[in-house]
């Protein structure tokens, strides 16, 4: 049995950062979930900070604390996905609007408060958006970065090259100096790039488990897949859609569904084709320093099994 971890839940929801806060809600015994920070992303902060609350309340968990972060880039104008996510970032299902307050605290303030006040390497920061909430805070407060436990992340991809250009995935892409500014700071990185989450497709089969649930939760989480998977699958032909951010909580509760190496990542800022490339050294043909344990494979039954699991405890 794992210990309880303390996490903060950094996102900017989007139907696979819902699917990843439910997985974390039905884990309490394994998760103790501090707070959830909105961030500017697949869609505005006004709707990222929104649909974290509509997700809590989906889920019977008023209690969470929701704070709304950066609603842009370090230094880049804002790019959106709403032609993945729809217009509310989590069209499929009709969802009521949520009656839960957000916080008044600023998200990055929360975040330096928190790594604060709790001991030192206590609390893992899960970041499923841009990174901007995460280098603000570290920027503010260059001391809180020793105290993190581990920062675990949803971007990037090397074999697999990008998403949004290219050479780019989406989180990196959106605010690729605030990435830099964290894969420089010397925080321990996981990362899931897309080479593990294009392995992992919503295939009819498994999105008729999580129906079999039954609860309204579930059945929320189904619409939402049958409206995100139809991207993914007219762009890459696929039977089903790649599930990125729930890889993030699946690491922490089961770490030995993946495996990966420690990598040296670099993060392009300054070309213009390939802004927000993830530079993976997979080989280590450079000597630059280790920064991330970058996750290359994963068990993808054990993956929805434990999903469908969890869901159902909700």
């Amino acid at each position: 049995m794992l210990e309880r971890r303390k996490i903060i839940i950094d996102t900017d929801p989007g139907q696979d950062d819902a699917a990843a806060i439910m997985l974390a809600f039905g884990s309490p015994a394994e998760l103790e979930l501090l707070g959830i920070t909105a961030v500017a992303g697949n869609v505005s902060l006004a709707l990222t900070s929104r649909n974290a609350r509509i997700i809590c309340e989906l889920c019977d968990r008023r209690d969470t604390k929701v704070f709304a972060g950066a609603d842009k880039p370090l230094v880049r104008k804002l790019v959106t996905a709403e032609h993945v996510h729809g217009k509310t970032g989590l069209d499929g299902p009709v969802l009521d609007e949520p009656t839960m307050p957000l916080q008044d605290q600023y998200a990055v303030d929360f975040i330096v408060e928190t790594l604060r006040s709790e001991p030192a390497g206590a609390v893992t920061l899960c970041a499923l958006g841009p990174l901007t909430n995460v280098a603000l805070a570290f920027q503010k407060a260059p001391d809180i970065v020793e105290r993190v436990r581990e920062l675990v992340m949803m971007g990037g991809g090397f074999f697999e090259g990008g998403n949004i250009t290219p050479a780019a995935e989406f989180n990196i892409y959106v605010d690729p100096e605030a990435a830099d500014v964290v894969f420089r700071s010397g925080v321990p990185i996981v990362m899931m790039p897309l080479d593990v989450t294009h392995r992992l497709l919503t295939r009819k089969e498994r999105v008729k488990r999580i129906a079999e649930v039954g609860t309204p939760p579930a059945k929320a989480m189904v619409e939402m897949l049958e409206f995100f998977e139809r991207f993914d699958v007219e762009k890459y032909g696929s039977d089903g859609g790649p599930l990125h951010d729930p890889t993030v909580i699946a690491y922490l509760l089961k770490p030995e569904l993946f495996e990966g190496r420690n990598c040296n990542v670099e993060i392009e800022v300054k070309s213009e084709l390939t802004a927000g490339m993830t530079v993976v050294d997979w080989w280590h043909v450079t000597d630059r320093k280790r920064n991330a344990k970058v996750i290359r494979f994963v068990d993808a039954d054990g993956f929805f099994e434990l999903l469908t699991e969890r869901f159902a405890k909700i």
